[in-house]
């Protein structure tokens, strides 16, 4: 379905399944260079079992149109968190769960920190998968994402999976979890013929501060799903959230599963019964 978010239509994918204001609604947030289809099997599930899912391709991302009527993406993790918030109002949504991948992590937090100075009791439950704080990217991926996008998505991708093919419930038996990935990453960022979104993903990442200051203010349980194998955000980047979280009094939970970056194609299922147990406990 599409959403008027800022003046410009926005793609969200909800699972097969009527948009539904008077369900919960879990809102899923993709990474650098992905769009809503790396939840495909999470969101359809969660759709057809009483919430609601709004899958967003981000600004200039897939389906959705870019910020100001052109392709502009959003720049920073606190613009596009700026942008989560609209969608919420624009939606008219009471109660969310933020779900986000990497990127979308950061940007899942920010929004949370940010929307609870207005709506204490929107987001309380949010779900981190495949994150870190800080989230650095080495100089030469940021210039190589730059001058170089389809050679970056080559490396990224040989860090980000930790298996070639995955289990039956994922894309399909003997699926190439590697070419898959890439195929995406190159059709997201051939799309946006104005912004290099590899480049701006990466910086936008690189350049985030307010991790460790948005953990006590947003005012969710906090879920984190991290993977044992994982190059990119291994499992100890994610720990000074986790302790600061921890630290501020929250509910929190740790899961690890035996997957790369790529989590949600790598142990699916794994993935998926994380975020049905937090949701059914949390509801």
């Amino acid at each position: 379905m599409y959403i008027t978010v800022l003046g410009n239509p926005t793609y969200c994918y909800t699972g097969g399944k009527a948009f539904d204001a008077s369900k919960p609604t879990v809102v899923f947030i993709h990474g650098v260079l992905n769009d809503h289809s790396v939840w495909i099997l999470q969101t359809r599930y969660l759709a057809h079992h009483g919430f609601n899912v709004l899958a967003v391709d981000l600004p200039g991302h897939g389906k959705s149109a870019g910020l100001n009527h052109d392709l502009a993406p959003c720049l920073s993790v606190e613009s596009a968190a700026d942008f989560i918030i609209a969608l919420l109002d624009a939606a008219d949504i009471k109660a969310a769960t933020l779900v986000g991948h990497s990127f979308g992590s950061l940007i899942a937090l920010e929004a949370a920190a940010r929307d609870a100075a207005k709506n204490p009791n929107r987001i309380k439950h949010l779900a981190l998968v495949g994150t870190a704080f800080p989230m650095p990217v080495s100089p030469a991926l940021l210039e190589t994402s730059l001058n170089q996008p389809l050679k970056a998505i080559d490396m990224v991708n040989t860090f980000s999976h930790s298996m070639l093919a995955p289990p039956p419930s994922a894309l399909g038996p003997g699926t190439w979890l590697y070419g898959s990935s890439k195929a995406l990453m190159r059709r997201v960022q051939a799309s946006n013929t104005s912004f290099n979104l590899f480049f701006t993903g990466f910086t936008a990442c690189n350049d985030y501060k307010n991790g460790l200051a948005s953990v006590p203010i947003a005012s969710a349980a906090m879920l984190f799903i991290v993977g044992k194998s994982d190059q990119m955000t291994p499992p100890k980047a994610a720990k000074v959230l986790i302790d600061a979280a921890t630290t501020s009094g929250k509910s929190v939970k740790v899961v690890t599963l035996d997957a790369g970056h790529s989590l949600m194609t790598e142990a699916p299922d794994g993935v998926l019964m994380s975020l049905k147990e937090f949701l059914n406990k949390r509801f």
